[in-house]
């Protein structure tokens, strides 16, 4: 339960606005100006600092971002890993899965692999309280959805 003085310096949130931007690719251009000016954000310093807190990533990487637009025309933003489906493409090697999954194997990728992609989105900020195991086990139903056979070794 919030605190009175908590909600009181609260500030009234104008709108929350979901983007998937390349790490290290955020320009004033679409489709991240056209979200932001909207608002009336501030275009520069949201590129400068999603440049920098995703310069770490390799470039041309899909970053999920929400950032959340106060009516004050401040924002906070974070940033989230790719997604396990776009990992799990890398890591098998395709560009998409299999059109009749379950039934058509598109490509295989060892459990070393899921495991590595668990490690990185157990940093998220969604999945920070989740075991990895049970991280794995989401991985694998992902790619068995995307017709991507898990196996022990290759």
């Amino acid at each position: 339960m919030a605190t009175l003085k908590e909600i009181l310096t609260r500030r009234p949130v104008a709108a929350t606005i979901r983007l998937t931007v390349p790490a290290g690719g955020a320009r004033p251009a679409p489709p991240v100006g056209p979200a932001l000016g909207q608002y009336r954000l501030n275009l520069m310093a949201f590129c400068k600092d999603f440049n920098a807190r995703t310069q770490k990533y390799k470039p041309d990487t899909p970053m999920a971002v929400t950032i959340t637009a106060f009516k004050d025309s401040t924002f906070e933003f974070t940033v989230r890993s790719p997604s396990v489906t776009w990992y799990l493409k890398k890591a098998a090697g395709i560009e998409s899965g299999s059109s009749r999954p379950g039934h058509v194997v598109a490509s295989t990728v060892t459990l070393r692999h899921i495991y590595e992609i668990a490690k990185v989105k157990q940093a998220d900020p969604y999945c920070q309280y989740m075991s990895l195991e049970s991280i794995c086990k989401s991985i694998i139903g992902t790619a068995n959805t995307m017709g991507i056979q898990v196996v022990r070794d290759l």
